[in-house]
């Protein structure tokens, strides 16, 4: 069965909301769990969200330490809501991590990473489909982003929740994901060539 967007982030709200902290916790450690054995270890520079705690987001403070574990370079983002474009930050022992105005912790300044230099990208997403659509908060902010990366750059959906059959209402612009991790299972979607 497809479902619109709209419906879509209406029903994954309402979801996660109802998760407590201990399931959040557990579901988390299960996905960063997921990852120890994905094959990705190759690549330097990843980027990760840093999780809106209002709004259950999945937890990536494990993901930040496996990457820390393995010497990798971490980015973070600082998202301009005029613009609707994100700045690219390295994340070092001195970043200063401010939360915006949307609850959003970023970094307050730092050494900026170009997009063409991400290899990995962790997105956070409401809900996706089986085919590796995804559902935002439709502000366009990580198509926008995901669209400056390079092709071959890898895009990693975390979530809690299974897949939707499918998301009706997908635009040209939006950029599908290459995997999702949930608590279960890694989902792979085929690249159509």
């Amino acid at each position: 069965m497809s479902q619109n967007k709209k419906t879509l982030r209406a029903k994954y709200k309402a979801l996660r909301h109802n998760l407590t902290l201990t399931q959040m916790e557990e579901m988390s450690l299960s996905i960063a769990n997921k990852l120890i054995a994905f094959p990705i270890w190759d690549k330097t520079y990843f980027h990760v969200f840093l999780p809106i705690a209002e709004l259950n987001e999945v937890d990536t403070e494990l993901i930040l330490h496996l990457l820390s574990g393995k010497d990798k370079e971490i980015v973070i983002s600082k998202a301009d809501f005029n613009t609707r474009t994100m700045t690219h930050y390295l994340l070092t022992d001195n970043t200063k991590i401010k939360k915006n105005e949307y609850n959003i912790p970023e970094p307050v300044d730092g050494l900026e990473v170009p997009s063409s230099k991400i290899e990995v990208v962790f997105v956070p997403l409401l809900a996706f489909d089986k085919a590796g659509n995804r559902v935002g908060y439709g502000k366009g902010f990580y198509d926008k982003f995901l669209s400056e990366c390079k092709p071959e750059t890898i895009k990693i959906g975390l979530s809690f929740f299974p897949p939707e059959d499918l998301i009706e209402d997908v635009f040209d612009s939006d950029i599908k994901l290459d995997y999702c991790v949930t608590t279960d299972t890694i989902y792979e979607f085929k690249k159509n060539t």
